[in-house]
């Protein structure tokens, strides 16, 4: 079987729009995982994003990693923004380049421990060196085999109706916290609750949502999609959530675009992810849509250039203004990022 970085590399693209600002609030760091890219730490990050897109700075999403081996077990998911930090330290040194590595912090707070999920967030924030900006305690949850679920964070599905949950919720705006929310399609309507219940929250919907495609929803895109649309927009009623346009590279989306012969183009990729990302755009409005990468994960399909390219395709005909906001304005105002 060729090895992903081989089958990577069989296309190369140059990037469109060069001088475009991006943020990018959407990567992980790990290392020794079961996943497609067991590592993928600061040098590999900096590889994929000095191939030409102005990258001016990055977001880091929490992904169970360098979890303290020792201490108290609620506190373990410290030492992941404990080792972010450090890499960001080393980002604003200036001597890997002018992108603001993890310029913003989210992390992993067990949000089911209720009022005692405070200690938790404020040990993150003095471990965050003033970067720390909220949490993610991932949702996504389906009863059927074959598709991947958030087993340690939600092994029962309903996490957002927990009530231990949503008193540890509660902790996050009075701490001037957002949430990061992780689910599938069908779990929108269970996050418009949640977002009604806390309005005074900030949340993003990471991944447009997640529509599935794998599994039982194997050629049922059209169906999901009508369903899907119609929960977007419904939340999108919500003037605190916004939504991060990307994820659609993941093997659980069913396009299925890791199985070719060759990487896929960015124009292919820009057809296909169009009718999702224009949907998201047009429900919330560009001052709260961000484009991400999330990566290594939709590495798995594409490399970064073509990533942004297949962005940079979907709206090549928006406004300048619009465009800043896609790309870089609407996420580093959400996440706070001074540049």
């Amino acid at each position: 079987m060729t090895d992903v970085r081989d089958w990577l590399a069989l296309r190369q693209e140059d990037a469109l729009e060069p001088d475009l600002p991006i943020c990018d609030p959407h990567h992980h760091l790990w290392e020794f995982r079961e996943a497609t890219f067991d590592r993928y730490l600061f040098e590999d990050l900096l590889a994929d994003i000095g191939g030409g897109h102005n990258v001016v700075s990055t977001v880091f999403m929490e992904c169970e990693a360098f979890y303290r081996a020792k201490g108290d077990r609620d506190m373990a998911a410290v030492g992941e923004t404990e080792f972010v930090n450090g890499v960001a330290a080393q980002s604003a040194s200036g001597l890997y380049g002018n992108t603001q590595v993890a310029a913003a912090i989210v992390g992993y707070a067990d949000l089911r421990l209720g009022e005692r999920a405070r200690d938790i967030l404020q040990a993150h924030i003095q471990a965050g060196g003033g970067r720390f900006r909220g949490v993610r305690h991932a949702s996504a949850s389906d009863p059927h085999d074959g598709v991947l679920g958030a087993d340690h964070t939600n092994p029962n599905g309903d996490v957002f109706y927990d009530d231990g949950f949503r008193q540890g919720f509660a902790q996050l705006a009075p701490l001037d916290m957002s949430f990061d929310a992780w689910l599938y399609h069908h779990q929108i309507p269970e996050l418009q609750d949640l977002a009604q219940a806390f309005p005074d929250t900030a949340i993003v919907m990471d991944h447009v949502g997640g529509p599935l495609g794998i599994g039982p929803y194997v050629g049922k895109r059209d169906e999901i999609f009508a369903t899907w649309s119609k929960d977007v927009t419904a939340l999108a009623d919500c003037p605190n959530v916004h939504v991060k346009l990307g994820g659609l590279a993941m093997k659980m989306t069913g396009f299925g675009h890791h199985k070719l012969a060759e990487p896929p183009a960015s124009e292919v990729l820009a057809e296909d992810w169009k009718p999702y990302i224009m949907h998201c755009i047009e429900a919330f409005g560009p001052d709260r849509c961000m484009f991400e990468s999330n990566f290594p994960v939709d590495k798995s399909t594409c490399a970064y250039n073509t990533l942004w390219n297949a962005f940079k395709r979907v709206v090549a005909d928006f406004p300048a203004g619009e465009k800043a906001a896609l790309f870089h304005d609407t996420a580093a105002r959400f996440y706070r990022i001074e540049e």
